[in-house]
């Protein structure tokens, strides 16, 4: 297989992990969006990552539709999603915020770094920033032991966390949400995290 996309989308970096994490082997191709968008719209017509490409040709696109096929792959008893149930729905609504939130900081990270500064709003910049803050501090208020599983709730907010230190530092300091500090230090020493740390920052693209 083969992922396309850059580890600075925590979109890219949340599949990259979940497959390290389940021990499922793949290549990357590192295009850019940005610097090679007409090379990236033959493998996916939205030129937008991720995409994953299978071993017989077929082209997956959108982190959620790729995550879906990895579980279904791995079979339930090792699925980072759970299958049915309130599980499901719980972990699924997690999901959700941290998704949400990532939509909502990657939107205010485009109008302060890509915008030219005349057409910025500082009014819709600030409506972001009301509904990240929000999903995140959804987020702090869940129950995140030390000794729960791995799933792909815990995986997308630490993807998140680590892409707002990135992108928009200064946004969620340390120390204000201590429950969340401490999920994002506890997956920093896991390899699948540490081996996927993002670099320099681009604005995701996905849905």
């Amino acid at each position: 297989m083969i992922l396309v996309g850059q580890y600075d989308s925590p979109y890219v970096r949340r599949v990259a992990v979940s497959l390290l994490v389940l021990g499922l082997p793949f290549t990357r191709d590192t295009r850019s969006v940005f610097g090679d968008f007409d090379a990236m719209r033959r493998i996916n017509p939205l030129g937008r990552i991720p995409s994953l490409v299978l071993d017989d040709g077929e082209v997956l696109i959108d982190s959620a539709a790729i995550l879906d096929h990895i579980d279904e792959q791995v079979g339930p008893a090792r699925a980072l999603v759970p299958r049915s149930g309130k599980p499901r729905r719980e972990t699924l609504r997690r999901i959700a915020l941290a998704t949400g939130a990532i939509d909502k900081f990657g939107a205010l990270a485009y109008e302060r770094i890509v915008r030219p500064g005349a057409f910025r709003w500082p009014e819709w910049q600030a409506r972001c920033e009301t509904q990240a803050a929000g999903a995140v501090e959804a987020l702090a208020r869940e129950s995140w032991p030390d000794d729960a599983p791995l799933d792909q709730a815990r995986i997308t907010t630490v993807c998140l966390l680590d892409y707002v230190a990135t992108a928009l530092p200064g946004l969620l300091p340390a120390g204000r949400h201590p429950a969340l500090d401490a999920l994002a230090a506890g997956c920093a020493t896991i390899p699948a995290f540490r081996d996927t740390r993002p670099g320099d920052y681009a604005v995701p693209r996905n849905t």
